[in-house]
């Protein structure tokens, strides 16, 4: 214990023996100092990587004091705010639970300025250390360059799981890599990647062996497609989707992403079967979800019955007419059986849409996004996202994270302190993540964008970014493994009657 209290001792020591000196003589601005990115008034994780900025206004000086109560301090000069990771997690360990300030003086000409300080508070609740993700250009019918990534939040150390130009040549055709999905936030390393186009199949990982398998059968509608591992067993949900994609000429949101029918199944690792859980003739199932206990499974369900011979007609005219509501299905895990339908939220009743469903950790919550119509809300301006209490069943628009523009995909850590959610609010077209605090009673705290060591990064980094998944520990296989597991044939699985 005193080796410990004598270290953060030199820290301190080392951190102001580092700075440099404060104007004497300066004045008092009452207008807060632009920065970009907008890292003020937040509540953040104790080990988040640095949140770099860039300050938004002309000087000839900049100075910037960042300290704590505790004494903490580092001095930076520049425009640009870097800090040195160890001292920032320095910084960050000494300030669990309490404030740090940010304290900027700027010159113009002989004359320094003094701007009200900035304050973040540290949470003690840490962030999940990795994300997953896909990299996506932000086009409508393009995937010649896409890959999967996996990002140290803690730092900077950004790692490619898998990038389709491993594959796709003029020779070869195009393929597809989506939904990422894993067990528990990976903590046994059990995943699941999908492949559409040259060399499909699904990719499952299960006890460090990665292999493909064709998850479609002569008495599915088809593969696999939006996923959800079972909690503690080894079963996946799967939807089965015929997706269809609209444009539109006179719309602003130029293109709607649309089932013409869908289900859900069940996979079974163990006995490599698939088995169907809900078929509505005339319903439309996706993007299932487990509870944390396991005990249910959460989806989003539309009624659809075409007016006209023609569907994909039908749905380019009555698209807007297509609204999901919020459903779950009891399982009991020592049978493995499904047992009743239960509404949790009819969006419908309220002339909306609802999708996306996610329970906390805890299973007092249920966040989900609504818009106007349809299920796929990432291309929707006005998608929002929503809590639910699910112990007395109020609902609200969650305006401390909701923008104009368009909020989507939204993923739990695993201790439920935090959410990281998709969205587009910097100019409406790329999609980047934010991240936010949550208290556990239903509050949340003012998000921020994921760091980047180059405080200007988002300016000039042209891609989406699409589905983030928390996990608590790095992918084990490399790139070459991956492609390696495509490379080969798809196992058939066999489908069982219920």
């Amino acid at each position: 214990m005193i080796k410990i209290k004598m270290f953060y001792i030199l820290l301190t020591v080392m951190l102001i023996s580092c700075s440099t000196e404060i104007p004497d003589n300066f004045v008092e601005s009452s207008e807060p100092i632009r920065i970009y990115p907008d890292y003020t008034n937040l509540t953040i994780p104790c080990n988040i990587a640095p949140l770099n900025f860039t300050i938004q206004e002309d000087a000839d000086e900049y100075l910037t004091q960042v300290y704590s109560k505790n004494d903490s301090r580092i001095d930076i000069e520049g425009k640009d705010i870097l800090f040195r990771e160890d001292q920032w997690k320095a910084l960050l360990s000494e300030n669990k639970g309490d404030t740090i300030f940010f304290q900027l003086f700027l010159r113009r000409g002989a004359q320094w300025t003094k701007y009200p300080a900035i304050k973040n508070v540290v949470a003690g609740e840490p962030i999940d250390n990795f994300v997953c993700y896909r990299l996506i250009e932000p086009l409508f019918a393009t995937y010649d360059e896409l890959s999967i990534q996996q990002r140290d939040l803690t730092g900077f150390g950004e790692k490619t799981l898998y990038n389709n130009h491993l594959v796709v040549t003029d020779t070869r055709g195009g393929q597809c890599i989506n939904c990422h999905s894993f067990q528990n936030y990976n903590k046994n390393g059990n995943m699941q990647l999908h492949i559409r186009g040259f060399l499909s199949g699904t990719l499952i990982t299960k006890n460090t062996k990665l292999e493909k398998f064709d998850l479609k059968t002569d008495s599915t509608l088809s593969a696999g497609v939006y996923p959800a591992w079972h909690p503690s067993l080894d079963l996946i949900a799967y939807s089965v989707n015929l997706i269809h994609q609209n444009f539109h000429t006179t719309d602003t949101e130029k293109t709607e992403v649309q089932d013409r029918k869908s289900g859900l199944i069940l996979y079974d690792i163990r006995k490599n079967e698939v088995r169907t859980i809900i078929d509505g003739r005339d319903d439309l199932e996706t993007f299932p979800s487990w509870a944390p206990d396991g005990k249910s499974l959460y989806f989003a369900s539309a009624r659809y019955i075409p007016k006209i011979d023609n569907v994909a007609q039908d749905l380019a005219i009555n698209y807007k007419k297509i609204k999901y509501d919020l459903y779950k299905i009891l399982f009991n895990p020592q049978t493995a059986e499904f047992g009743d339908v239960d509404t949790v939220f009819r969006a419908s009743a309220i002339g909306k849409s609802a999708t996306f469903p996610r329970l906390s950790p805890s299973g007092r919550y249920l966040m989900f996004t609504m818009a106007e119509f349809g299920n796929f809300h990432i291309w929707h301006k006005m998608s929002d996202l929503y809590l639910m209490n699910m112990e007395t069943g109020e609902i609200r628009g969650i305006e401390e994270i909701n923008s104009n523009e368009a909020e989507s995909y939204h993923s739990w850590s695993s201790n439920g302190s935090w959410v990281i959610f998709s969205s587009r609010r910097q100019d409406g077209a790329y999609t980047r993540f934010y991240i936010s605090f949550f208290d556990g009673d239903g509050n949340f705290r003012k998000p921020f964008v994921m760091p980047q060591k180059d405080p200007r990064f988002y300016q000039q980094f042209f891609k989406s970014y699409n589905i983030p998944e928390f996990i608590i520990k790095p992918v084990d296989f490399s790139p070459h493994d991956i492609l390696t597991a495509i490379e080969k044939n798809s196992k058939a699985v066999v489908f069982a009657e219920n």
